[in-house]
């Protein structure tokens, strides 16, 4: 009997043992913390750096979630991975991209609204005003900013210096007569050595991004009673204008979709080109002199807003709650005053633009000012059904004036008749 006893205490000591196993297993299993994927086309390198560092000290700070950040390429090799990732089930949580994708989101019934959710945060009040614009559709938010800026003309002073330019361009007329007095041949071959600036080159959002400021300068308007019209007075002389300054010698054209790239400025085989304040990061990295100056006019000031926003795809309540958190850190002035002052991005929020830090660092880059003060007249591109479409034949018709294939208003005729066709078949 006693070793009956025995054997029987035993067995209940095991199976105690088992049943005290499995229930540390089952915590241990519960305590794991919840992945969230992010796909993103943060450029340039060090950008993604700086955004991988502020990420780690997320995941740092949240033991129950853990965002995991991929790189998927720019926005023209992120569109159609992002469309096949939604139409086959298999989206990542969140995505960082350019606000027009909306309308084909909300198509798709992909991303998840926002507007219940950030109309009860305090965060709301804190987003600078201009870019609700840019987060809306049909007067529901869909996506929230993770930075903005706007385009400028980065120009090297010394090569203005030397080219005896002591005002800076305000008009078309005094871009085009920089532009003529900074193309030279310095070693007298017979051939140019440095030209006045760099043109964007392609057909993708980006090349339609840097030409809309002039568009929009010379009196254009995308959307003409709800509806796109591109074969206008301001368009064509647009075109026209930077085309005349490729046939002119005046400029040069960046490689396909590669217009972002500074190495033609850094190393002064051009004088002037058009970017933004995210390239400030890069820039101070080398021992180049640049300033910058506004968009010059044709008919009025223009500028339009830039930067992408962050979507929460339709998954499962769980991670799209979880996502919810991550926005409210992107959002947050402590993310969005680093997040500037490493990379050049303006901040979204109102008071990481007034903190002192943020202030400190304008008065150490004066350059910020530019971009700070054309957010005064700055615009949105169409947040649109089928704006995709307006985008892709719009470059297309800017690529074709480019190169010379057609003239500008060939070319958008073009456009127009193709676009048109697309379009009926839309709601």
């Amino acid at each position: 009997m006693t070793q009956l006893r025995f054997l029987k205490s035993c067995i209940c000591f095991i199976l105690i043992i088992f049943i005290l196993s499995s229930c540390s297993f089952k915590q241990a299993e519960q305590k794991q913390p919840l992945k969230l994927t992010f796909w993103h086309g943060i450029n340039p390198p060090p950008n993604r750096e700086v955004f991988q560092k502020l990420l780690d000290q997320f995941n740092q700070q949240n033991s129950d979630i853990q965002v995991e950040a991929f790189y998927v390429g720019q926005s023209d090799q992120q569109l159609p991975k992002i469309l096949t990732a939604v139409v086959g089930k298999q989206p990542p949580d969140l995505l960082w991209y350019t606000p027009q994708l909306t309308s084909q989101l909300v198509e798709l019934d992909a991303i998840v609204p926002l507007e219940n959710w950030l109309n009860n945060s305090p965060l709301k009040a804190e987003i600078i005003p201009s870019l609700f614009e840019t987060m809306e559709l049909d007067q529901k938010i869909y996506s929230i900013p993770f930075a903005t800026n706007n385009t400028a003309i980065f120009y090297r002073p010394s090569l203005f210096e030397k080219a005896g330019i002591k005002t800076i361009p305000q008009t078309w007329k005094d871009l085009q007569q920089a532009a003529e007095k900074l193309t030279k041949d310095l070693d007298g071959d017979g051939k140019i050595d440095q030209h006045g600036m760099l043109l964007s080159l392609g057909k993708e959002e980006w090349v339609v991004f840097v030409w809309l400021p002039l568009m929009y300068s010379a009196g254009a308007e995308l959307l003409q009673n709800n509806r796109p019209n591109l074969v206008q007075t301001g368009i064509i002389e647009t075109l026209e204008f930077v085309s005349n300054l490729v046939k002119n010698n005046l400029a040069i054209l960046s490689s396909p979709e590669r217009g972002y790239e500074l190495d033609n400025f850094i190393n002064g085989k051009v004088a002037m080109q058009i970017t933004g304040p995210w390239t400030l990061g890069q820039l101070n990295q080398t021992t180049v002199d640049y300033s910058a100056f506004p968009i010059p006019k044709q008919r009025k000031l223009s500028a339009v807003l830039g930067g992408e926003n962050l979507f929460v795809l339709k998954t499962t309540p769980q991670r799209e709650k979880a996502c919810l958190k991550f926005l409210e850190y992107i959002l947050s002035e402590k993310f969005q005053t680093s997040w500037a002052i490493e990379t050049g991005y303006l901040p979204i929020n109102l008071k990481s633009q007034q903190s002192e830090e943020y202030q400190k660092f304008v008065e150490e880059n004066p350059v910020l000012k530019i971009f700070i003060d054309q957010m005064a007249w700055v615009r949105s591109r169409p947040i649109m059904l089928g704006y995709n479409h307006l985008s892709e034949n719009l470059g297309r018709a800017i690529e074709s004036s480019l190169l010379g294939e057609q003239t500008p208003q060939e070319a958008l005729e073009t456009a127009q008749k193709r676009l048109e066709l697309i379009l009926q078949d839309l709601p």
